[in-house]
């Protein structure tokens, strides 16, 4: 009987006592100091900078006891295109936390940054030469996703999920990274309950909600989320689409739920000023704690979760009147812009495009690139019918578009 009470007290323990782990801000701006400062030079995609960074965190997943889940250990090396003559040799770095369970959760980010400013996406007007530190874009969203490892790996509880922690290289470069890793995975996609995507959230404002992306691709969301935050006293607004200019679109086009934290765009954004000393460490960590909760309420339901297809977001800044309801391939280059998924009742799915197209022409626009393919559209009215080229395999198709 003694034995018995005292093996009982030994589970409660464990039990309280991963329950009571919580994620500090003080592991948070370590992390964020080192993967945000000159020494790694803003993290270039395929820069020997971005591969300490790469070393780093796959350092921090062994350390913590993870599997290997890539195709060089941690690492799954990859080709990136900077344009149509420069091709950069890249690198997710995967992680799994195996507990024997039937699914999984995917919880990811990008490390890569814009480095000194001489890749495309500063909106600095004299980028060149100038350390891009990217520490809210996006060591703030790795920091999460190493914290979020550390927890799970280290809180005393066998969940009823796997987790697969995946930093992502070259995703200003167009997602090339995670769509590489969910066109060629190392664990059955199938048995992924749902992806869980950090991207700029070191910059929480309490007066001010974070947004909470993928809200449309399951029903789960709205039953789980709203508690959790309601009891971390945490505001949020929602995004419904699925789809956007962050790694979680790779997945959701795969058929997967999906959720997308974010604390906002800022006048730093791409900027060199995106810097350590504007981080909210405190605050971070109480976006991740949160987390914490929606995927602990997500680990008790049974079954998995249902998927819904949400309408593509429309591009931000866009100059047209109309869309086609399209998600493109962003890293293709042409001729023609490639179609990764199409929205339901919009335009585009009316025609008969599907995922896969290639669309060489709309109108009387050649489309060589995805510019060409947004001027074609600012010229078009809704209610205009259209004519659209496109190339399905080795079969070209004229196809009819009303806006």
């Amino acid at each position: 009987m003694k034995h018995s009470l005292l093996f009982l007290f030994v589970l409660i323990s464990i039990y309280s006592f991963g329950q009571s782990i919580t994620i500090s801000p003080t592991n948070v701006e370590k992390h964020i100091s080192y993967l945000a400062s000159d020494e790694l030079k803003g993290r270039g995609t395929g820069t020997k900078d971005e591969q300490k960074a790469a070393q780093y965190i796959a350092t921090f997943f062994n350390d913590l006891g993870l599997q290997p889940k890539g195709t060089n250990g941690f690492e799954q090396p990859f080709k990136a295109n900077l344009d149509t003559v420069h091709v950069l040799d890249a690198r997710n770095v995967v992680g799994y936390l195996d507990n024997g369970a039937e699914r999984t959760i995917v919880i990811g980010a990008h490390y890569d940054h814009l480095g000194e400013g001489y890749q495309r996406g500063s909106l600095d007007q004299d980028a060149k030469g100038k350390i891009h530190n990217g520490a809210d874009d996006n060591a703030s969203g790795v920091a999460g996703v190493l914290e979020l490892a550390r927890y799970y790996a280290k809180n005393g509880i066998k969940e009823s999920h796997n987790f697969l922690f995946i930093c992502f290289s070259a995703e200003e470069l167009g997602l090339l990274g995670s769509k590489f890793y969910a066109n060629n995975p190392t664990i059955d996609l199938t048995k992924v309950n749902c992806m869980l995507n950090f991207d700029m959230i070191g910059r929480f404002d309490p007066t001010k909600p974070i947004t909470v992306g993928g809200w449309g691709t399951s029903p789960t969301w709205g039953q789980v989320i709203p508690p959790v935050m309601q009891r971390e006293k945490m505001a949020f607004k929602i995004d419904s689409s699925g789809a956007g200019a962050s790694d979680h679109t790779s997945f959701y086009t795969k058929k997967i739920p999906v959720l997308f934290f974010f604390t906002g765009v800022h006048s730093d954004y791409h900027r060199p000023s995106d810097d350590i000393a504007l981080i909210n460490f405190a605050g971070e960590s109480q976006i991740l704690n949160a987390v914490t909760g929606i995927i602990n309420e997500l680990d008790k339901l049974p079954g998995r979760l249902e998927y819904l297809e949400t309408a593509m977001p429309m591009a931000r800044n866009a100059s047209f009147k109309v869309t086609m309801g399209l998600l493109l391939d962003y890293s293709f280059n042409g001729p023609g812009i490639k179609v990764d998924g199409v929205s339901k009742n919009r335009p585009g799915e009316a025609a008969g495009i599907k995922g896969g197209d290639l669309i060489l022409r709309l109108g009387n626009y050649t489309l060589n690139t995805i510019y060409d393919y947004m001027g074609a559209l600012g010229k078009y009215e809704k209610g205009q019918t259209v004519e659209a080229e496109v190339q399905r395999g080795a079969e070209k198709l004229m196809m009819k578009v009303t806006f």
